[in-house]
């Protein structure tokens, strides 16, 4: 009698994934209705890209064999409500690296249109209008990054073509990096008033929802350009409004609260505000990155080595 080969779940079909080791079972599963087989003889689970947490979370709790969840994001927070569902010892990890290269391009896309005024002169050129004028460049901005990891790291490797002013950087906590010294998050009350772009690439954790509230965008100067492209809660969207509305700010957001925002919310015709559809990531290098990452984390796990980007371990 032989035992039975255990079951992969991609959101990918397996052919089009080279290196994937031949000792699994592969099934394609995107957050379709139909589960492609019995979630139980599941060993190995891909989270699918981009869908609701409803939908990423609902095979978890008939997954009994499971031993690796795999997200392909560096955020987990989508994943996190089933995780109760899981036996102790299932690994967590997340696709770190995956996106660094096309997020930091849209921070800094959104930081460039926003300075430049790009927006306002797209909507005059549906009017035929010439809208010459002086606009902010970012040559001489001084620039705060608060989520200092990877994609943090990658902004500041892109901003420096742009010779901007000085660049401070904040995470979890203080430390020295490369380029000087990263600072912790309890620092932000005295760093934000200085600082001409704030970008935002912070997990969304309990110590980051919410945030940039009323007394973080209170602190930052006026005319000050608040960018986020880490997730839509870090921001409270009612304070920020408040902002915009006084036109003491402006924003440049790839995520927002709620998302998708819905039609008729005041965010969407808020003055000084640049709006993109959570885009971050899906771009044209997610997909090579993404099947790289599964590559090799099915190899390692085949072979019973540690799987790389380990970001917690069920209880």
């Amino acid at each position: 009698m032989t035992a039975m080969t255990p079951d992969v779940w991609l959101p990918f079909p397996a052919e089009e994934i080279e290196g994937l080791p031949d000792c699994f079972r592969y099934r394609l599963w995107d957050g379709e209705d139909a589960f492609p087989a019995d979630p139980a003889d599941c060993v190995f689970y891909v989270a699918p890209y981009m869908k609701s947490p409803e939908v990423t979370v609902r095979p978890l709790a008939a997954m009994a064999a499971v031993q690796v969840v795999q997200t392909l994001t560096a955020g987990i927070d989508h994943v996190l409500g089933g995780l109760g569902d899981l036996r102790p010892g299932v690994r967590l990890c997340n696709a770190a690296g995956v996106h660094t290269a096309s997020t930091a391009e849209l921070a800094l896309a959104l930081t460039l249109a926003s300075l430049r005024g790009i927006p306002g002169m797209v909507r005059g050129q549906d009017r035929e209008e010439w809208r010459s004028g002086f606009y902010d460049a970012l040559a001489d901005k001084s620039v705060l990054i608060i989520g200092y990891g990877s994609i943090g790291s990658a902004i500041e490797d892109r901003l420096v073509a742009f010779e901007c002013g000085p660049v401070a950087r904040v995470a979890r906590t203080a430390r020295t990096g490369p380029r000087g010294p990263v600072h912790a998050l309890a620092d932000l009350p005295g760093l934000l008033p200085s600082a001409d772009v704030v970008i935002l690439v912070t997990p969304l954790t309990e110590a980051t929802r919410g945030l940039a509230g009323a007394d973080f965008l209170g602190r930052m100067k006026d005319g000050a350009l608040l960018v986020n492209v880490s997730r839509g809660p870090v921001v409270d969207t009612k304070s920020l409004l408040a902002e915009l509305e006084s036109g003491r700010l402006r924003a440049a957001l790839d995520v927002t609260d709620p998302e998708p925002l819905p039609a008729g919310h005041p965010l969407w015709h808020a003055p000084n505000v640049l709006i993109t559809p959570h885009v971050g990531g899906s771009s044209s290098a997610f997909e090579p990155r993404a099947k790289r990452l599964l590559a090799r984390q099915l190899t390692r796990f085949a072979a019973g080595e540690p799987v790389e980007h380990l970001v917690l371990i069920t209880e």
